[in-house]
C-alpha cells in the first residue's frame, strides 16, 4: 500500500514540476477571424450564401414580408403538394394558417406529443415550413434553434423542407452568428446546422442525397429584411 501511495505521490509531483508557472493567455479569436474573414457587404453576404447552399443542392427563392406566402404555395403547387406542416405560435406559422388553406393547402400543426402521431409524421406529411434563426454565408449553411413551437422533428421528418430565412441574419463566418445573436446567453436544446437535403456518403463512399431525412432543401430568402 505504501509503495502505491508513494508511487502516486512521484507521478503527482512530476506534474506540478512541469505545470507552467502561469497559464497561458487565450488566443486571439477575434482578431484571428478579423483578419481571416474581412466583413462583407450585406449583398456579398447573400449572394455568397445562395451560391454555397445551391452548389449542396438546396433550392433559394428570392421573396418580401408581403409575397412570401404565395411562393410558398406556388412551390407546393408545382410538386402537387397539397399540405404541409406549421409551427402554430410562430409569426411565420401563423401567417401561413391565414394564407394556404384558401388557396386549398391543408395545414397541419405539431400540437401532439410525437408518440400520439408518429405514424402521421413519417409516413403522411409531405412538407414542412420553418424558421430559421440565421444563416452562415462562407459554408451556405442555415442556423435553426428548434424549441416546443418548432420541434427538431419539423426539420428531420417531412421530405420536403421549407425554411424562411431573413437575409438580414446572414453572417460571414459561424463565429460571427455565435457572437451576433449572443449564443453564451442561452442555447437550445439543439441547434440545427444544415447545408442542404440530407446526404450520405455511406454507401461505397458515393455521395448520394435524400437517403435519409429531407429529400429537398427550399429556402425562401427574405431580401426585404436585409
Amino acid at each position: 500500500m505504501n509503495d502505491r501511495i508513494d508511487a502516486r505521490q512521484r507521478i503527482l509531483a512530476r506534474l506540478r514540476a512541469s505545470a507552467p508557472a502561469q497559464a497561458p493567455e487565450p488566443p486571439a479569436v477575434a482578431a484571428w477571424f478579423a483578419a481571416y474573414r474581412p466583413a462583407r457587404s450585406s449583398a456579398e453576404k447573400i449572394a455568397c450564401f445562395r451560391r454555397n447552399i445551391e452548389l449542396a443542392h438546396a433550392e433559394v427563392h428570392t421573396v418580401t414580408r408581403q409575397n412570401w406566402p404565395e411562393r410558398l404555395h406556388s412551390v407546393l403547387k408545382a410538386r402537387a403538394i397539397n399540405q404541409i406542416l406549421l409551427a402554430e405560435g410562430t409569426p411565420h406559422g401563423e401567417i401561413a394558417l391565414d394564407e394556404l388553406p384558401p388557396r386549398g393547402i391543408a395545414c397541419s400543426t405539431y400540437d401532439l406529443p410525437i408518440e400520439a402521431w408518429k405514424s402521421e409524421l413519417f409516413t403522411a406529411t409531405p412538407a414542412s415550413l420553418t424558421g430559421a434563426r440565421a444563416a452562415i454565408a462562407e459554408t451556405g449553411t442555415l442556423i435553426l434553434w428548434p424549441d416546443a413551437l418548432e420541434p427538431r422533428l419539423m426539420s428531420l421528418v417531412p421530405p420536403l423542407h421549407i425554411v424562411l430565412l431573413d437575409a438580414g441574419k446572414i453572417y460571414d463566418t459561424f463565429y460571427e452568428a455565435m457572437h451576433a445573436e449572443n449564443w453564451r446567453a442561452g442555447l437550445p436544446t439543439n441547434a440545427l446546422l444544415i447545408s442542404g437535403p440530407s446526404k450520405t456518403a455511406d454507401i461505397q463512399q458515393t455521395l448520394a442525397y435524400g437517403a435519409h431525412g429531407p429529400k429537398e432543401l427550399i429556402v425562401l430568402l427574405q431580401e426585404d429584411a436585409a
